[in-house]
């Protein structure tokens, strides 16, 4: 299995964010009715489920189970008592007063441990666009009473599950941690906690997460446990974040069952995205903030993006089509702005600080704003770099001074994988698809990674440095796009050194060795930091060992013209990683 994916963890002190959470809760309270004070809420409500998790995660590695604590109690609480203001707030498009019980300190305040706990990001509200309202319009239209048993499987479930029980006007919802192969997963549940689920086991069961993934084997293994333990599979409901069957991992059993049983669904497109006009509609939000007032919309995701680019289909570029964020392109006159899922934490608004810094500094387009989500910035009109005249000279002294730039003013955000897990990746996916020769070939050509690691210095890396993610604009400047948020994208490299931009550079714009040099020396001199031949060929191999995972895994997609691109870029990844094991 080629190695792509990750989970970007961070490991804080839980006074600390609690002390955010009471800020935020308490702006909320203090702001106007309005999508801003709704945004906040919803931004409080993420951070709360991802500090409740780390702490029920805690408690499962001490105790080997979940079961019956005062943290996850308070965290339920705490959950369920914000995600009622969000069902409010939506009902009432975003007006209204907002009240909240007086206990919610009390709540928050035993959200603790005994040691700094692991958050995970929760990905459907970072990556997918899972906006809470659909779990809240799905439950308001399941029909369910409030007797309704609410189980949210952790990680995001958790905090799904809570909207599910707002919804419903249920108790408090349970959270579960599926455990072993990810194709067949189970449950390790303490009594306590076993028999509080189990009280009544005559009523309904709403089992909540997002997914299914290619197995489902955690919706499947929560409802085996139910199912087992005395509860009529009549019983269970499934909230989902898509209408897509279980995937090709899943077994037949759970297969059927996902057939037989109610599932629940409301898509955030219907409700928000697609929605042409209203309080609640993201065209409404994006005209507003541009200044215009009959814009048209266009969807260009999924790799559409490409017909505005090129002009023959033949020479796009691949996609990997389900990892592509939403994004739409929205033009009035000779106006146009693309509008952007950049998630709904508050790594949006960093993300429009970082575009402004890089835009006023000439090297992205200018960011407009954000809006619940969605970032905004104007549309930049030009040629496809691979098809302008544009000289290699110059493309190199550009892309040289832009990720020197980087280097200097951009600190990293957030963590990363280490030379070693890189390295460990490099080696296996190429071991998967040149064979175990090359695989030891770029065993020896790395050696002991932990040499190079005194050199290093995590940045702000763009991490896509591809040649078609670059643009000659039609007055002449060169142009970064799709600059603001791939270190933080659902995979395992996150922010690295300067190092691993160099080694993207080199690779998509098939650099010689001497124009590797030159290129890092002018990063060098920009960013007044050394970087050393060792380290870019190691960061070269590990970046070839990347791409060519993440575009064998892309390939396994249902369009054939989309497998073959991307089979393409594979073969060329692999020949240059060849070429690096003989030089």
């Amino acid at each position: 299995m080629m190695l792509v994916y990750g989970d970007i963890a961070r490991v804080e002190d839980a006074a600390c964010v609690r002390r955010r959470i009471a800020e935020d809760m308490s702006a909320c309270t203090l702001l106007p009715p309005g999508r801003q004070r709704h945004e906040l809420l919803v931004q409080t409500f993420v951070a709360t489920g991802e500090l409740a998790q780390g702490l029920a995660d805690q408690e499962f590695d001490q105790r080997a189970a979940d079961d019956l604590s005062d943290v996850q109690d308070a965290g339920s609480r705490l959950l369920l008592v914000q995600a009622q203001a969000i069902l409010r707030s939506w009902q009432a498009s975003f007006l209204g007063e907002l009240t909240l019980p007086a206990e919610w300190p009390l709540l928050l305040d035993r959200l603790d441990g005994p040691e700094p706990v692991r958050m995970k990001r929760a990905e459907g509200y970072a990556f997918y666009a899972l906006y809470p309202e659909s779990y809240i319009e799905a439950a308001l239209r399941s029909g369910l009473p409030p007797t309704t048993v609410v189980i949210g499987i952790r990680n995001i479930g958790m905090s799904l599950a809570a909207l599910v029980a707002a919804a419903l006007g249920s108790g408090p919802a349970y959270s579960l941690r599926p455990t072993g192969h990810p194709f067949s997963r189970h449950l390790q549940i303490g009594q306590m906690l076993g028999d509080r689920i189990l009280a009544e086991r005559d009523v309904d069961f709403a089992i909540v997460d997002e997914g299914p993934g290619l197995s489902g084997s955690s919706f499947g293994c929560v409802a085996d446990w139910l199912q087992t333990n005395g509860v009529s599979p009549l019983r269970l409901h499934f909230f989902p974040s898509h209408s897509g069957d279980l995937g090709p991992r899943a077994s037949s059993a759970h297969r059927q069952r996902w057939k037989e049983r109610p599932i629940h669904l409301a898509d955030a497109r219907d409700l928000i995205i697609d929605t042409p006009q209203g309080a609640r509609s993201l065209q409404t939000w994006a005209s507003e903030l541009v200044g215009t007032s009959e814009p048209s919309w266009r969807d260009i995701s999924g790799g559409r993006w490409r017909a505005l680019r090129y002009d023959n289909v033949e020479s796009w570029p691949p996609s990997y089509r389900q990892q592509e964020k939403l994004k739409f392109l929205m033009p009035e006159g000779d106006k146009r702005w693309l509008v952007k899922f950049a998630g709904l934490c508050k790594a949006g608004a960093d993300k429009a600080r970082r575009g402004a810094l890089l835009s006023e500094a000439g090297f992205t387009p200018t960011v407009i704003g954000t809006c619940y989500g969605f970032i905004i910035e104007q549309w930049a009109d030009g040629q496809a770099l691979e098809t302008s005249a544009l000289t290699k000279e110059r493309m190199l002294d550009h892309i040289g001074r832009y990720l020197g730039f980087r280097a200097r003013h951009l600190p990293a955000q957030h963590g990363g994988a280490s030379l070693d897990d890189l390295c460990h990746m490099a080696v296996s996916n190429a071991g998967e698809a040149i064979g175990m020769d090359a695989a030891r070939q770029l065993e020896r050509l790395i050696g002991q990674p932990h040499r190079l690691v005194r050199y290093l210095r995590r940045i702000d890396t763009d991490n896509r440095l591809h040649v078609w993610e670059w643009l000659l604009s039609n007055d002449g400047r060169l142009l970064k796009t799709d600059a603001l948020d791939h270190n933080g994208a659902h995979d395992l490299i996150g922010c690295q050194d300067i190092a691993w931009d160099v080694a993207g550079a080199s690779v998509e714009f098939d650099l010689s060795s001497d124009e590797r040099t030159r290129l890092a020396e002018i990063i060098a001199r920009e960013a007044d930091r050394e970087l050393r031949e060792d380290v870019l060929t190691v960061f070269e191999a590990c970046y070839l060992g990347f791409q060519i995972g993440l575009w064998s895994v892309a390939s396994t997609g249902d369009l054939e013209c989309e497998t073959l691109r991307a089979q393409k870029i594979v073969r060329r990844y692999t020949d240059r990683l060849q070429r690096l094991l003989r030089t």
